[in-house]
């Protein structure tokens, strides 16, 4: 359906959600269109909750990448709409943004960036003050259940708890919806609705014994998945139910829809050393084996290696922990080569943080005009956040999409 250009004057508008793009794409209309009346309606009693626990409590609120193109590549969805996006509003100009209302960031080692004050309160507070001095109005526990075309408005409906209110311009900024019942709302309106599922979660290893190291990271790492081409890097997290951290979560947000049809059953390949090349990893070995023939393997870990993790891997190649380096052997050399490089581990099922869910799925792009973020089949309506078939890996980028798409939905073209 193509949409007519309607140019009606903007009098009341409405923002359904209460989360970071909701906010941000309520100032942003607010401050572009300064006479008009601009609402944000949430559903829940509390607002900005997800960016309130994001980060440990700290608010990792974007990433320090400026590179678009680079930036981009951190969107298992929604990356090339984004690389559009991203130069209207990217990474600098959020740093730019906050930094200039008095919330000052520093840029982690890992390019994450946070508020100095290391507090997502910092990040809550900035954007509260900004709605209040902008004239925002909020309204808590308001739950928009349908939208209707009347006309040039939009009508929303609440149920029984609320009589339907007509806006002129409405911003849907739900956030992720973890099953597809709660995209039907927008369905009916004839977007294309991609079926959410669950990105962004650590796999489960019940049968494995390496749980037995929780808390232990290892800094670099690669990760893949057996028999498909997904491969994540980073570092890893060891848990008490099986492994975490940006190379597993990496892995499963690339590969959201493809785990989701294995049934989360699936092995995963480690590569402890980060090195892709066997034949340097043996070379590395060879020359300890040469140059501390006298030490015990227990006692010279090579890359690093945490102690439990490398005593446990020795363990697991059948390798006594009190051999000599010099003892080790041809035999010996390639099962140490193999679980250096080639760890194998059997995974069923998965855990996800219900607070900080990111879902793979939504509305589809193909329904959104990413230019104004403005719906291709309802006139009017518009789009921010994770509402849409967007989400990226950890790191600050899933707040930038948000940022991006709020502050392009708030200029209402």
């Amino acid at each position: 359906m193509k949409i007519e250009n309607y140019k009606l004057k903007i009098t009341k508008v409405a923002i359904i959600g209460g989360g970071a793009a909701g906010f941000f794409a309520a100032v942003q209309a607010k401050a572009n269109h300064p006479k008009a009346q601009v609402t944000i309606f949430e559903k829940a009693k509390k607002l900005l909750a997800k960016v309130k626990i994001s980060g440990g409590g700290r608010c990792n609120v974007t990433n320090g990448c400026t590179d678009i193109k680079v930036l981009a590549k951190a969107y298992p969805r929604g990356g090339k709409k984004l690389k559009r996006a991203f130069r209207t509003f990217s990474t600098p100009d959020t740093m730019e943004w906050f930094e200039s209302r008095g919330v000052r960031l520093v840029i982690q080692e890992d390019n994450c960036v946070f508020p100095v004050s290391q507090n997502s309160q910092s990040i809550i507070d900035c954007l509260m003050l900004e709605a209040r001095i902008l004239g925002v109005e909020i309204e808590m526990t308001a739950n928009v259940k349908t939208i209707k075309r009347v006309g040039e408005e939009l009508e929303l409906g609440f149920g029984d708890k609320h009589p339907a209110r007509r806006m002129d311009k409405v911003i849907v900024a739900t956030g992720g919806s973890p099953k597809r019942s709660g995209l039907e709302w927008l369905e009916a309106l004839g977007h294309k609705i991609e079926d959410p599922v669950p990105s962004l979660f650590t796999f489960n290893m019940p049968a494995e014994a390496v749980t037995k190291l929780m808390g232990i990271v290892v800094e670099k790492t690669m990760v893949s998945i057996q028999g498909t081409k997904l491969k994540g890097d980073g570092p890893l997290l060891v848990t008490h139910w099986g492994m975490s951290g940006p190379a597993i979560l990496k892995l499963s947000a690339f590969g959201a829809r493809l785990l989701s049809e294995m049934g989360y059953e699936f092995k995963v390949q480690v590569n402890w050393v980060n090195e892709g090349n066997n034949e340097l990893v043996r070379s590395e070995l060879k020359k300890i084996e040469s140059e501390q023939s006298n030490k015990i393997l227990a006692n010279y870990r090579p890359y690093l290696l945490p102690e439990r993790l490398w005593h446990y891997l020795l363990e697991k190649s059948d390798l006594p922990l009190k051999k000599r380096w010099g003892e080790l052997g041809k035999k010996g050399l390639n099962k140490l080569i193999a679980v250096l490089t080639n760890d194998v581990y059997s995974v069923k099922g998965k855990t996800t943080f219900k607070e900080e869910f990111v879902t793979c799925g939504g509305v589809s792009l193909e329904s959104i005009d990413f230019n104004t973020m403005q719906s291709r089949v309802c006139p009017n309506l518009y789009f921010a956040g994770e509402v849409m078939d967007i989400d990226g890996i950890t790191g600050g980028y899933n707040f930038q999409s948000a940022w991006t798409t709020g502050f392009i939905a708030g200029k209402l073209g």
